[in-house]
């Protein structure tokens, strides 16, 4: 599993699942920088070798040389494209697990040596422990260990010191435009919170041009001025939402990173299912869905949904606030 920050969150699990039932067993993950900062230093995961992307076909070339020394008892095949694909064939190993033809991609089952069977779609967690499944490892008990890790306890106490008191970390936009809420919305939902709840907005996400102009425009229309971390790395965000008493975020990764660290989560759902990828066993009572219609009974699918965050309101948020309220604040 190489790309996306939300799924190296879901592999998580997965890995200390392994460990526990197998501890003396030598875990390698391919991975992309950015995920890959966030996962390095994890108890569980003994190497990371790093697929840049940027280097388009030299990407494929450096993975290929690192792997040329490695052999492996199994490889698990997490990933649908056919550039996985790829990097699995890439491995010397006699069991190349992946996903059925049905849900498998790009014919990425082409790579693989054995699938697990064919099922109907489910929350994409679950799709993971299937693979735990095919080898006979339990998954129960569901752990992350995202930290914040004992090593990092003296530079985590210094950055929480930055932060306002309590803090509620707003997540502003994500890696596709169709995902995100709309920025005067945000700046008024900043003012809410400050005087109806009497929390401190931090602004969190990268430093992209979306999230930039979101930013400004928060800046530009609110009342009160938020505290803004655009940009810091992903393990500083880790301790960020490991501080927050609460979250608001998008169908981004840092949401599935506050369900990791058991953080309070309002999340902002229009675009994909959430049923498919939603927050996991946690905070679904805090979801605002978006992507179904009015008593709408949906299948999950990897279905898209057009148009649909429009229809979040700020006072659909405030009210999830006050349940988080009523249900989770100490």
């Amino acid at each position: 599993m190489m790309s996306a920050v939300g799924d190296a969150v879901h592999v998580l699990p997965l890995i200390t699942a392994l460990k526990r039932h197998r501890p003396r067993a030598r875990i390698t993950w391919i991975l992309q920088p950015g995920p890959a900062s966030l996962v390095r230093g994890h108890p569980d995961v003994d190497e990371i070798i790093l697929f840049e992307r940027r280097k388009g076909w030299g990407a494929f070339a450096d993975v290929r040389r690192a792997l040329r020394a490695r052999t492996f008892d199994v490889v698990l095949s997490l990933q649908v494209y056919f550039k996985a694909g790829v990097i699995t064939g890439f491995t010397r190993a006699p069991v190349k697990l992946g996903f059925d033809r049905a849900r498998a991609r790009d014919l990425n089952w082409l790579f693989t040596t054995h699938r697990i069977p064919a099922r109907p779609n489910r929350h994409v967690q679950d799709q993971y422990f299937e693979f735990l499944e095919a080898l006979g490892v339990p998954h129960e008990p569901v752990t992350w260990n995202l930290g914040p890790w004992p090593h990092e306890a003296e530079a985590r106490r210094a950055f929480v010191a930055t932060l306002p008191r309590p803090t509620v970390t707003l997540v502003l936009a994500t890696s596709n435009p169709h995902k995100d809420w709309i920025p005067e919305r945000w700046a008024e939902l900043v003012d809410a919170l400050h005087e109806d709840f009497g929390l401190r907005p931090v602004l969190a996400g990268g430093r992209s041009a979306r999230e930039l102009a979101v930013q400004e425009t928060i800046m530009r229309r609110a009342r009160h001025t938020p505290h803004t971390t655009l940009g810091v790395p992903l393990r500083e965000l880790v301790w960020l939402i490991d501080a927050s008493e609460l979250v608001i975020s998008p169908d981004t990764g840092p949401l599935h990173m506050a369900v990791a660290l058991d953080t309070p989560v309002v999340s902002l759902m229009g675009y994909n299912n959430p049923k498919r990828i939603g927050p996991y066993r946690k905070f679904r009572d805090l979801m605002l869905d978006a992507y179904g219609d009015p008593g709408e009974n949906y299948p999950i699918s990897p279905e898209h949904r057009e148009g649909r965050m429009a229809r979040i309101q700020v006072a659909d948020v405030v009210d999830r606030v006050k349940l988080w309220r009523a249900r989770y604040r100490p």
